[in-house]
């Protein structure tokens, strides 16, 4: 009999409501018997708003979402909406939707120019990096659209982000003529800046991120635009494997901002000058920025500014994502804070007890870079780099590896079962650019930081849990990080399913009353061994969590409103669009930072104006980078104070809730006050603070005038500490630039502060003799002591 001749296969390509198409479905392997209800519910949510152009579907990893997906996409080719692209972050992702698609029966390619998916047959699946450079086959910017794009999924999206963000910098190092020319070409404005500062720049000390002044940036853009041309010239067709990198921006990465230059922002640090926006050109892929649909997946991440500012997405969509009705069918996560438990526990034991659990199952443990991974370098049977981490997480799935250490790597993995049964998230995500980094001194302690940071680690959290079955330990160390968490209360931006598995953790940590090691191993070992009681109890406390809504800041909207001004050439709309901003805002920090960006646009439109608003954001936030034209005005700390034990409580008390959350504040003072290159604005800040701690009053003079030494500290009755941080330098020696910046600190001081004590000059003197001694001991000391033992120590 010829069955075929009933038509019922071809039910798969006619219908269009996902979950009859998955029914239908005529070769699917036997596992896909019925959908998961999570599965049904945001499909049903997805049809009735199909027609949306941008919307974001929420589940939990292990909930099916590769599915969701690809039905999805296939039900829009079924209705004419093709062709369809399914986006993942990384290559390795590619090959596990591929594999999950042709076990549900669908067709599918990795080939862009398959007749297959131009006619709407085929699926095409690749990562966001095919999809996103400068001679991307979708097309790029006044080529127009190569290859359209009717529907797309972007999955895994604050992962993809992340490669985009990458796409559109430009980093130039200075071996390269071009870095040479543009250090040149903006020398002069550093120094107007701070001299000291110049100096470093131009000797690459490890310490020091200067931002351009965006009133020089714009007007030297000729000659901008002539050193990166030459610069693409050189390299484009270059045939040097060693120029690889090189090559890599003249091709993929220049030609998605060059039009789009003098809405850059420059830093110069370390002998690197990074080009970047803080908002996407988007459009210049016109394909993904007229495709019919798009629809971005993500796990449980509540901050979706992103979307708005990197993809350009409809906020009015982005606020009402689709989830399932409960996020409580999440893998189960024993969340411990082992610092937080006992504040007397160190990173040396927690760190043994991890390698000694690595000798029975995998331990995953995610540092924020390579310097934090030489940290456990004697512990690890194994630190990944990029070169080798598929490799190495293909082995921890094959089998029993031990520890493992992955750097700077919260995202784009995945580690299911015995593949990792422990995960620890080791101190506070480092930022990735230079731009962040500068922005990050601005924002110090700001919710705009904290909530970035908490994301980060959320998105590594979820490598340990691949389905709803999984289960995995986390542990959260470091002193950073426990004092975020409990002193700054950044828990409550944690996502509902993740805050309930850390209020249950809590609750188990009320049986402790400062638990050993031994203590808490008894904890994880019931947990790994499933505890039935255990399991109700974390099924019950997750059952009832809800999906947030989406969660867009009014900053997100107003920057991406301003950009897309500013590429219009609208300047005075742009500049209005950040006034919002800055009249929504509460935090003077924060308001600080987006005035900058407010003058930044007003100064296209009226430079004296642009200038006026800039002054008055350094004067709410002294950390604001650059400053006004004419300078800002020292204000002198007073010499005479309160009583210090009063200043003392009064401060503790306004501060700090409970005597734990002191101690864990301590602790993250501690865990910045380290000898590492790169954190000056972090350990110069933290120094600062330390001062109020202690009842006393501080400035950082260079950072907010520049001039001055980096910290200086009231002590009352006319006393002073004047201090240069090199917690940076990694020299055996004392340069004499060092010597000469402590002495210009010292004069510094004496014209400002020259009436203290009987004597203009002698408190200055004695704090230099004091700084000058501490510089003698630490080089004497350096080549012997450990980092760790010298990290609080300081100049």
């Amino acid at each position: 009999m010829d069955f075929k001749s009933l038509g019922g296969g071809s039910a798969a390509d006619k219908l269009i409501v996902p979950r009859d198409l998955f029914n239908v479905l005529p070769a699917k392997a036997p596992r896909y018997q019925y959908p998961r209800d999570v599965q049904a519910d945001v499909w049903n949510q997805w049809f009735n708003r199909r027609n949306e152009r941008d919307l974001t579907i929420k589940m939990n990893t292990g909930s099916g979402k590769t599915v969701v997906g690809l039905l999805i996409l296939k039900s829009c080719l079924n209705e004419g909406a093709g062709p369809a692209v399914y986006v993942t972050p990384t290559p390795y992702l590619v090959q596990q939707v591929l594999k999950e698609g042709r076990d549900l029966g669908l067709e599918l390619t990795e080939d862009p120019r398959s007749p297959r998916v131009m006619s709407g047959k085929a699926i095409l699946v690749i990562n966001v990096h095919k999809l996103i450079n400068g001679q991307s086959v979708f097309g790029v910017g006044s080529e127009g659209v190569e290859i359209p794009i009717g529907s797309i999924v972007i999955d895994d999206v604050h992962a993809c982000l992340a490669e985009t963000e990458e796409q559109f910098s430009i980093k130039l190092v200075s071996p390269v003529q071009a870095y040479k020319d543009l250090l040149k070409l903006f020398i002069s404005d550093f120094e107007h800046q701070s001299l000291s500062g110049a100096t470093e720049i131009t000797e690459q000390e490890p310490n020091r991120n200067m931002l351009v002044p965006y009133w020089a940036w714009e007007s030297k853009q000729q000659q901008v635009q002539q050193i990166l041309r030459e610069f693409v010239r050189k390299f484009k067709n270059d045939k040097d494997k060693d120029n690889k990198e090189y090559k890599d921006i003249a091709l993929f990465r220049y030609p998605l901002i060059k039009d789009h230059l003098s809405l850059c922002e420059c830093v110069f640090g370390e002998g690197e000058a990074e080009i970047t926006l803080r908002c996407l050109p988007i459009s210049v892929i016109p394909s993904f920025q007229s495709a019919q649909r798009r629809i971005f997946m993500s796990a449980t991440v509540s901050d979706d500014s992103v979307l708005v500012t990197h993809f350009d997405a409809a906020p009015e969509s982005v606020q009402k994502p689709i989830h399932p009705e409960s996020s409580g069918d999440i893998g189960d996560r024993m969340i411990l804070v082992p610092q937080e438990l006992n504040p007397s526990l160190t990173d040396d034991q927690v760190k043994e007890y991890l390698k000694q659990c690595a000798q029975v199952v995998n331990v995953v443990v995610i540092v924020p870079s390579n310097f934090r991974a030489k940290y456990w370098a004697d512990a690890a049977a194994v630190t990944l780099s990029t070169d080798d981490l598929q490799a190495g997480i293909a082995k921890l799935r094959q089998g029993h590896v031990g520890l493992v250490v992955l750097a700077n790597k919260y995202d784009g993995i995945d580690l299911p079962d015995d593949a990792c049964r422990i995960l620890a998230i080791d101190g506070l995500p480092d930022v990735r650019g230079r731009l962040e980094k500068i922005e990050q001194g601005m924002l110090f302690g700001s919710d705009q930081v904290v909530r970035g940071s908490i994301q980060r680690i959320e998105q590594g959290m979820g490598r340990g849990i691949r389905s709803n079955e999984d289960y995995c330990a986390v542990f959260l160390m470091g002193r950073s990080l426990t004092s975020h968490l409990y002193a700054r209360n950044a828990k409550s931006f944690f996502s509902a399913a993740t805050r309930a598995q850390l209020e249950l953790s809590e609750q188990l940590a009320k049986q402790f009353n400062n638990p050993s090691i031994n203590d808490i191993h008894q904890a994880v070992r019931q947990f790994i061994k499933r505890d039935p009681d255990w399991i109700q109890a974390s099924k019950a406390a997750i059952v009832g969590a809800k999906y947030a809504t989406g969660q867009t800041s009014h900053i997100a909207l107003s920057q991406r409103r301003a950009f897309n001004s500013a590429v219009n050439g609208d300047y005075r709309d742009a500049q209005s669009a950040m006034q919002n901003a800055v009249n929504a805002e509460k935090n003077d920090k924060t308001k600080a930072w987006l005035m900058l960006q407010m003058a930044e646009y007003q100064h296209r439109t009226d430079a004296v104006q642009s200038q006026l608003i800039l002054k008055e954001a350094v004067r709410l936030n002294p950390q604001i980078t650059p400053r006004p034209l004419e300078g800002i005005e020292y204000t002198k700390l007073p010499s005479k104070l309160a009583e210090q034990a009063s200043l003392c409580l009064s401060y503790l008390r306004q501060q700090y809730p409970s005597p734990n959350t002191f101690i864990l504040q301590m602790n993250a003072y501690l865990d910045a006050l380290i000898f590492k290159p790169g954190t000056a604005p972090v350990f110069e800040k933290t120094l600062a603070d330390l001062a109020l701690t202690i009842g006393y009053l501080s400035q950082t003079p260079e950072g907010t005038t520049g001039r001055g030494p980096d910290v200086l500290w009231s002590l009352g009755r006319q006393k002073f500490y004047v201090i240069e941080c090199k917690n940076g330098a990694t020299v055996d020696t004392i340069a004499k630039d060092y010597c000469n910046q402590l002495t210009g600190s010292v004069t510094w001081f004496t014209e400002k502060y020259g009436g203290c004590g009987s004597h203009p000059d002698h408190a200055a003197r004695r704090t230099s003799a004091r700084c000058g001694a501490s510089v003698r001991r630490m080089a004497a000391s350096h080549r012997s002591e450990s980092t760790r033992a010298r990290k609080s120590r300081m100049c």
